[in-house]
């Protein structure tokens, strides 16, 4: 069980995605995530993978490749904390990343393939760290950062990122 991060624990930026995670232990979500987020990328049709709900709004793959680019970055973050490097860890800029990432070009069982060993990587390393390394705190994007508040955050963006799939983009099941 990784306890919920008090708020200084984490910028205040980051509490919209924990506050998204919910109440459960966010690995126990994490691992769900692997069964409940691939059935829905899996269902989304290649013929409508392209599809944006407005100009310039990601498609369907740059939604998923964003959350395989980001939780890459979360939980290296993660990593740095724990192992209590005390460099300061920059932001990133998602729409930056997206001008180079070119995953409209692949099929979207590509990129769910993709994330799914991300995301098995991810619950590994989470599984792995003791209470005080998950405890660690460093400076992520400026501000206070510990490593268990990374795991509700990879849990709550993923959760955003699906509603917004079902709210804007008319994805069933997502949640």
């Amino acid at each position: 069980m990784i306890s919920r991060p008090d708020p200084d624990e984490y910028a205040p930026y980051f509490g919209r995605y924990i506050a998204e995670a919910g109440s459960a232990d966010p690995l126990s979500t994490l691992r769900e995530q692997l069964t409940t987020t691939a059935a829905v990328f899996a269902a989304v049709d290649e013929s409508r993978a392209g599809y944006r709900y407005e100009p310039g709004k990601w498609s369907i793959r740059e939604m998923l490749g964003h959350l395989t680019d980001s939780e890459r970055i979360f939980s290296y973050r993660a990593l740095r904390l724990a192992r209590a490097d005390a460099t300061p860890l920059p932001s990133f800029d998602e729409n930056e990343f997206m001008k180079f990432a070119e995953f409209d070009s692949r099929p979207l069982a590509s990129l769910l393939e993709e994330w799914r060993a991300v995301r098995r990587a991810t619950v590994a390393l989470f599984e792995n760290l003791s209470d005080d390394a998950l405890r660690r705190r460093g400076t992520v994007s400026g501000g206070p950062m510990s490593a268990r508040a990374l795991a509700w955050i990879i849990a709550g963006h993923e959760r955003h990122h699906l509603r917004v799939l079902r709210e804007r983009y008319g994805v069933e099941g997502a949640a």
